[in-house]
């Protein structure tokens, strides 16, 4: 497999800043200019097609490096959030008919709709943000506290910190790619990253042409969350305090400076491919083999509707 993932590599003629997201039997694509939702739903495909509110065009400041990261990252976060809601209203649970609870019926009848919508994608991604926190950041910190004789041992208790981040994200990422439904948001994931191979290469977005494509890519959202999490590590090096507590709070501090850090070095490795960048980029790949699934082609059209039509007019203006 590795063999493949280096020959699809080969074939690379640029570097497209365009990316995506899977969805619920469906892709998120982000272009320079575009925004662009594809879901097959059981009528047949479904499009939702935006244009971008740019950040840098609101306000210089936000696209100034390391105040850029964390604003993308928030944005990515909101966006995934909207489109995942928009790809479930297709395929609605069993409980369709489930009473709204008061706290929703209170919001809408107050603010509408639209502020009900609001607070339930806001909830969602602060619920998510505060699970991935707590889980990846302040889990290890707290479980390495209970360690007797590594409180006051910072080389240590740094090594076990890390190691602790390491093996619950890893386990976390590898025992949800093993369940049936994420099974099939994954390979929503690979025929998002075979389309964009395809399109990187110069060739025509056929099914035909996408199939062969690796399902790996180096510019992966995934890989950035790794990144995240090493960075963490490096940065969680140079607290010096005994106290479990003032640790967390601590490591909570400095979350904007890694989510920055982190941006900007992605950014950097997705520019550069050489054998100091493919090393630093080897263990988000690989991770990539629980993220990514090989899809049918079913969902490979789906990849292709969604990033042909975030695709530039003018060519060369989404070159990473």
């Amino acid at each position: 497999m590795a063999k493949h993932s280096e020959k699809k590599n080969d074939q690379e003629k640029f570097k497209t800043l365009i990316g995506g997201q899977a969805l619920i039997e469906g892709i998120l694509m982000r272009g320079p200019e575009k925004q662009a939702i594809v879901v097959r739903s059981p009528e047949g495909l479904v499009k939702k097609i935006d244009d971008l509110r740019l950040t840098k065009k609101r306000a210089k400041i936000l696209s100034w490096p390391l105040i850029r990261g964390v604003v993308t990252f928030g944005a990515s976060m909101v966006n995934g959030v909207k489109a995942l809601l928009f790809s479930a209203e297709y395929f609605p649970e069993e409980e369709e008919n489930a009473e709204p609870g008061k706290l929703e019926k209170w919001i809408e009848k107050k603010f509408g709709s639209e502020k009900l919508e609001q607070f339930i994608i806001y909830s969602a991604v602060v619920l998510g943000i505060a699970f991935s926190v707590g889980l990846f950041f302040l889990l290890p910190t707290f479980l390495s506290g209970l360690i007797p004789g590594l409180r006051e041992n910072y080389l240590a208790r740094n090594l076990t910190e890390g190691a602790l981040k390491i093996v619950l994200f890893l386990g976390y990422m590898i025992l949800v790619s093993q369940t049936k439904d994420m099974k099939r948001v994954f390979a929503y994931h690979g025929a998002e990253h075979k389309s964009i191979r395809c399109y990187e290469a110069r060739l025509p977005l056929t099914v035909d042409n996408v199939r062969p494509m690796s399902r790996f890519h180096p510019r992966c959202g995934t890989s950035f969350l790794l990144v995240v999490v090493c960075i963490s590590i490096l940065c969680g090096a140079v607290i010096r305090v005994s106290n479990t507590l003032a640790r967390m709070g601590l490591h909570l501090l400095m979350l904007p400076v890694i989510v920055a850090v982190s941006y900007e070095l992605n950014r950097f490795l997705g520019r550069h491919d050489n054998a100091f960048t493919r090393i630093i980029m080897a263990p988000g790949l690989w991770m990539q083999r629980f993220t990514t699934q090989e899809p049918d082609d079913s969902m490979m059209e789906v990849a292709i509707e969604a990033l042909t039509a975030v695709l530039p007019e003018e060519e060369g203006a989404d070159q990473w």
